[in-house]
């Protein structure tokens, strides 16, 4: 072999090697990890002791959720394309789900004014208590068009209450449907995490003043 071609071929071999070191540093290189979204840190301080009397306790047995919703994942929809079909962002995730996060900030809200009793912690009040369940139907990023899009929460609420001579059976007191919408101020993952975060709140919100009305018409215990 001359020594040209000696030469030419160890500089192939170098150009190959080098390649191959930056192929193998892309590699090590970790993927873009996702955001990660909550409904934020709620109230920051105490609430000012309140002289109207407190509400009657309630028992808050938990926030169901469609399957398709059980996760983490931010999910919109394209209803000018496809309305059928729940999309993921790629890089966006909930803390914890959406049935979740929905129970810890209602819990929050409504135990501003009342006892909120957790079934299975196993503690008794003093009188009958209303159970309160949740099932959460829709909780995504709808999109009208490619420059319009709101967060849509679509939920039911169920009052039950134990039955006094229904051995034990749980009674049907109210139930309601709850549909909230609130606009994007952007049409991305963080644009949808705002709107369904405040169109959350005002379901909640919805949740305690039908709650309140609804502990009002009950005859006196």
């Amino acid at each position: 072999m001359t020594a040209a071609c000696a030469y030419s071929t160890g500089v192939r071999a170098l150009f190959a090697l080098f390649f191959l070191v930056l192929s193998g540093c892309g590699a090590l290189q970790p993927a873009a990890r996702p955001v990660v979204y909550d409904f934020g840190p709620g109230a920051l301080q105490q609430a000012p002791a309140s002289r109207i009397t407190p509400l009657s306790p309630v028992a808050l047995t938990g926030v169901h959720a469609a399957s398709a919703l059980d996760s983490t994942a931010v999910l919109y929809r394209l209803t000018y394309s496809d309305a059928q079909q729940l999309r993921p962002y790629a890089q966006a995730r909930w803390s914890m789900s959406p049935a979740e996060l929905l129970r810890q900030r209602l819990r929050e809200h409504l135990g501003q004014r009342r006892a909120v009793l957790n079934p299975a912690d196993g503690v008794l009040a003093a009188g009958p208590v209303l159970t309160l369940r949740i099932e959460l139907d829709e909780f995504s990023h709808i999109f009208e068009s490619a420059n319009s899009s709101a967060g849509l929460v679509r939920l039911r609420a169920t009052l039950g209450q134990a039955g006094v001579n229904g051995g034990g059976r749980e009674q049907l007191v109210a139930q309601r449907s709850f549909v909230v919408q609130r606009p994007s101020t952007s049409q991305d993952a963080a644009g949808g995490v705002q709107a369904l975060t405040a169109a959350a709140e005002a379901a909640i919100q919805e949740i305690d003043d039908w709650l309140q009305q609804t502990q009002l018409s009950l005859p006196s215990r």
